[in-house]
């Protein structure tokens, strides 16, 4: 790592720490409304709780306000896109679910700006190019997330993680956080063509056309 890249992390962190308490507290009464909208729409648990891949990889637990419903198949809630209902359409559209992260961020466990945290089982689909992405704290934002968010194929998405990890700059995460709040109000990127949000990702083809074993 350059000594470059290290001042980034060191000013980032105390970056995080102060913007992420600020909007805990700030945002406090937005976060309780928020809450019993949740539990009056989808009921309890109001947080949706998960385990993420963080730093290096080392999981933890990713906090959002839900946006689901359960599993039901019984009453045929089965998908993303069957489980996804109308409030959380509106709080993934302007990232209202997102608000509970900061707990995550002020832990140490996220930045403001960063790859985003995927899913863990994804760590073994991944290139050796593309984990590289864990080199650095997952983000609440990213590049790939100014670049076109959900609406991106998986390899632009990757592609731009790991152009961060080796860019990244005070100035970069400046650029990226003032992008991010313009593409909130324009409400860009939401979701991938006839998606909730993204498809499943099931590994980069290999050359020759095969693609790596997910099971």
């Amino acid at each position: 790592m350059s000594r470059a890249a290290r001042v980034t992390d060191v000013v980032q962190r105390a970056i995080d720490i102060v913007v992420a308490a600020a909007v805990l507290v700030v945002l406090s009464p937005l976060l309780l409304v928020v809450a019993a909208v949740v539990a009056a729409g989808l009921g309890r648990p109001v947080l949706f709780r998960q385990p993420r891949p963080g730093r290096y990889g080392r999981p933890f637990t990713l906090v959002k306000f839900r946006t689901m419903r359960d599993v039901d198949e019984r009453r045929g809630l089965v998908t993303d896109g069957q489980r996804l209902t109308g409030l959380g359409r509106v709080l993934r559209a302007t990232s209202l679910d997102e608000l509970p992260t900061m707990w995550n961020v002020l832990r140490g466990e996220m930045s403001l700006v960063g790859p985003r945290p995927l899913l863990m089982h994804y760590l073994d689909l991944y290139t050796p190019e593309q984990a590289r992405r864990h080199l650095v704290r997952p983000g609440v934002t990213g590049l790939a997330q100014v670049r076109g968010r959900n609406a991106l194929s998986w390899a632009d998405r990757l592609a731009l993680d790991v152009w961060y990890v080796d860019h990244r700059s005070l100035a970069l995460n400046m650029r990226i956080l003032a992008r991010t709040g313009l593409i909130l109000v324009r409400r860009e990127g939401i979701a991938a063509p006839g998606e909730p949000t993204m498809p499943e990702f099931t590994g980069t083809p290999q050359p020759g056309g095969t693609e790596p074993d997910s099971a």
